[in-house]
């Protein structure tokens, strides 16, 4: 009989005992808030009072850097010049190594209770499932099973008020899981956050680290040249105006249309930045990143090129033909004239100039890019609107904020979407080394 497979007066009982050791188990391990000692709030107040005098001296160094590069060029005017820089960039290390310090508490501590609290969640999921699952059945049962099951119906009010206790539990525990899983969604952004800012610190050690060794070795330099031998000092100058000039005549590397000069890629560059807030030098290297992806992956609809490779069979039809014969129409070129990326894998191509944008994209952009650029209407082949584009889609990946960490992670979503973390780890360390490499070229050409 159906009732012979329900909960008996004793099943009812042990349930009931379980529910409330469910019930009691949450009130007595309460949610923990990761509140500070009294001992490491003292220490927080510490670090925090070192940094505010570490970022003051910042700022009086910076005003002294400011005034002496004004001065008329000579080499005690550039050795105070390396000499404020050094000290700037020491200060700019101890400031972050204190930011470390002050994120850095108990750090492991918070993620091993963030990782039990969902391990929490789960598990109390499924024993309330369980219990839900139990108590339907019994919802389902009629008096007439309870009669043909053979049991009394004193029993069975009994019965009745236990289920209504572990009713009214099962809504009590349902309500402490939801209380429980905001909080640790709250715990868990907190964390993150704290993450990225040890992140981006870490990254400034490591930059302003390799400042200070070039500024010391260039400083060394200089002090070797006496003030007595303007020839010496002349020769200096002119070394350093060459190495400026390699820097600016340098070819910058586009994929799918001819190679700049690094002086207008970087004008492009800034551009794009003034228009987005995004950094030049992480344009510079998304843009490079991008080209060494082409000279592997090489293009198609070039001329000679065969069928297969014409844009009528490389793009996804139901998405990127009817964009792309829009775009060119609105060019005023064919649509053979100009080369695309050809597929990858088992997927599509057709993406189109230096930023690699799919024709289906480039519209989205185009009105914005044009803002930037001024330039109506705008051309996915035209280095200045492609650096415009790809700066623009940095800035919705949230690269405006100019931290290591949120840069790392626009490119990697850049490349691998919502794989990003996995699928794009290698071409965001790429593209963080390229941006290292060029923001340095930047800061010897700001001399």
């Amino acid at each position: 009989m159906k009732f012979s497979f329900l909960m008996t007066r004793s099943y009812f009982y042990i349930r009931r005992g379980i529910c409330m050791l469910v019930l009691l188990a949450w009130l007595a391990s309460p949610i923990s808030t990761f509140a500070l000692s009294e001992a490491e709030t003292a220490r927080q107040v510490r670090l925090q009072a070192e940094l505010f005098l570490v970022e003051q001296d910042i700022a009086k160094q910076t005003k002294l850097l400011q005034g002496k590069q004004k001065e008329t060029a000579s080499i005690q005017r550039d050795v105070d010049v390396l000499t404020y820089k050094i000290a700037t960039a020491k200060l700019n290390i101890r400031a972050k190594q204190l930011q470390i310090e002050r994120l850095g508490t108990d750090i492991v501590k918070k993620e091993t209770t963030i990782s039990d609290l969902g391990s929490k969640i789960e598990e109390e999921k499924i024993s309330l499932a369980e219990l839900l699952r139990k108590t339907r059945e019994l919802d389902d049962s009629s008096v007439l099973d309870v009669v043909l099951g053979g049991q009394q119906l004193s029993d069975v009010f009994v019965d009745l008020n236990a289920f209504k206790f572990i009713e009214g539990s099962l809504h009590q525990s349902f309500n402490v899981i939801r209380d429980t899983k905001k909080t640790t969604e709250v715990q868990k952004v907190s964390l993150e956050g704290q993450r990225d800012s040890t992140l981006n610190a870490k990254a400034v050690i490591e930059t302003e680290s390799k400042k200070v060794e070039s500024l010391e070795k260039e400083k060394k330099n200089l002090l070797a040249v006496s003030k007595n031998q303007e020839k010496g000092y002349q020769q200096v100058l002119a070394e350093k105006k060459k190495q400026q000039s390699a820097i600016l005549s340098a070819l910058f590397a586009l994929r799918d249309t001819k190679a700049i000069s690094f002086e207008k890629a970087l004008e492009y560059a800034k551009e794009a930045s003034r228009g987005t807030g995004v950094r030049p030098a992480f344009i510079l290297a998304i843009l490079t990143q991008e080209t060494n992806l082409g000279a592997n992956v090489g293009t198609c609809n070039r001329p000679g090129d065969p069928e297969s490779k014409s844009w009528k069979n490389i793009m996804k039809p139901t998405r990127d033909i009817e964009p792309y014969l829009r775009i060119v129409k609105e060019l005023g070129i064919t649509p053979e004239s100009m080369p695309l990326s050809c597929p990858q894998g088992n997927g599509y191509g057709g993406a189109m100039g230096p930023s690699q944008f799919i024709p289906s994209t480039w519209e989205i952009y185009k009105n914005r890019v044009s803002v930037v650029t001024g330039n109506r209407p705008s051309n996915p082949w035209s280095p200045e609107d492609a650096f415009a584009a790809t700066s623009l889609f940095l800035k919705d990946l949230g690269a405006d904020a100019r931290t290591f960490a949120t840069e790392s992670r626009a490119a990697g979503k850049y490349y691998a979407g919502g794989n990003w973390a996995t699928a794009g780890k290698n071409y965001s360390a790429s593209v963080m080394a390229i941006a290292d490499r060029i923001q340095r070229n930047i800061d010897i050409l700001a001399e």
